[in-house]
């Protein structure tokens, strides 16, 4: 086995040797096979059409009683999905179990360097409360440049190490390169299967809902996140509150930034982070977000953690007042290993268009029940 390998590194180095730079050998046509060689041919299907659409849909599905509380007493029989209204089947049902693979995206500019010793104390919240002790994690920081500074470890000490040693740089903030930067890392890793548990695809990001400078647009991650199955939550940074920290605390509290929670909500609503902001932005997140995937090249220039999270079933948690940082990745965590994975795949996957998916729960008492989970995917037509 040694022989053959050093034969075709040898034979590759002779290639490279005997050619110019790697981007002049980019073929401009066909290449013509050599005298005798057969040509390869594709394979059957695929020469009858592109493969194209999503073969697996992977998500997280949290319930909650009239209390608040979560539900963990569900079993694949009480839930009944639909996509584009119509019925799956169920291939992947668990309760919190799958490990999961979890970029952890880091804001470090200058706008948030009174919150940094805060944050530098986070790294073991991320690698037992979130991670848990079958995740792995990757760690991604970014003001106006993104720096990848942790690969996918199994190992907490240096995420931990990593996460307590950050610095600030400059002002600007590329929010949505980064969260780019993180989809594309997540693609890579494990999907469920029938057969296989696989890993459970989650992206959060701790930052302000403030973009600076980035050359992607949030509907285009979103669309990449949705068709990678990968689920964002949002640690929410404020700056108001970064400027109170640094401030003499002896004078009146500031007024909450739009989005914040500061009186009780109207009796019999449940209060989640992601109702909060609905009710105080008077938004619908969840029609930006189906917008946003459809319209790829627009901009979102409001919420756009909010909807983030909206649009791929993740919890949007701002931090300000009395919610400190460790608390809102604590929630995170206490979710994820709390929450209902279920698999499908798609009857009607590779037909063009937004697919709307819906989780119900197939119970007399459903009512009494309310469900979390992702709103559903863009398919684009194939390339002509």
């Amino acid at each position: 086995m040694k022989k053959n390998s050093c034969k075709y590194a040898l034979a590759l180095a002779a290639l490279l040797a005997g050619t110019g730079p790697l981007r002049a050998q980019v073929s401009q046509g066909p290449i013509t096979p050599a005298p005798g060689e057969p040509v390869q041919q594709a394979p059957p299907d695929a020469q009858a059409k592109l493969k194209f659409g999503v073969a697996l849909v992977d998500m997280p599905v949290t319930v909650f009683n009239t209390s608040g509380e979560m539900v963990h007493d569900l079993t694949p029989s009480d839930f009944l999905i639909t996509d584009n209204g119509i019925p799956q089947k169920i291939s992947h049902f668990d309760l919190g179990g799958d490990p999961v693979s979890v970029v952890i995206l880091i804001e470090t500019s200058s706008r948030i360097a009174s919150l940094m010793p805060e944050i530098h104390k986070t790294g073991i919240l991320f690698t037992q409360t979130v991670m848990g002790p079958n995740g792995e994690g990757a760690v991604v920081g970014f003001d106006d440049a993104i720096d990848k500074l942790v690969d996918f470890t199994t190992n907490a000490d240096p995420i931990e190490k990593t996460i307590s040693g950050l610095q600030t740089g400059s002002p600007e903030c590329k929010l949505y390169d980064a969260m780019a930067v993180g989809v594309e890392m997540l693609s890579d890793r494990p999907q469920p299967t029938p057969q296989n548990p696989g890993r459970r695809r989650i992206l959060l990001v701790m930052s302000e809902a403030k973009d600076i400078g980035s050359e992607a647009k949030l509907g285009e991650v979103l669309r990449k996140a949705q068709l990678a199955n990968v689920t964002i939550y949002s640690v929410a940074l404020s700056t108001t509150r970064a400027e109170f920290h640094s401030q003499d605390r002896s004078g009146p509290s500031p007024i909450a930034p739009p989005g914040i929670m500061t009186m009780p909500g109207p009796p019999g609503i449940m209060q989640t982070p992601t109702t909060v902001a609905n009710e105080n932005s008077a938004v619908d997140l969840l029609g930006i977000a189906i917008w946003a995937v459809q319209h790829i090249k627009d901009e979102v220039k409001e919420h756009p953690l909010e909807v983030a999270t909206v649009g791929t079933g993740g919890t949007y948690i701002p931090t300000y007042k009395d919610r400190s940082i460790e608390n809102a990745i604590d929630e995170i965590g206490g979710e994820l290993h709390s929450q209902y994975i279920i698999s499908y795949a798609p009857t009607d996957g590779t037909v063009p268009g937004y697919h709307e998916i819906k989780v119900q729960l197939d119970r007399k008492d459903s009512k009494d029940f309310k469900i979390r989970a992702r709103p559903g995917y863009y398919v684009a037509p194939p390339e002509s």
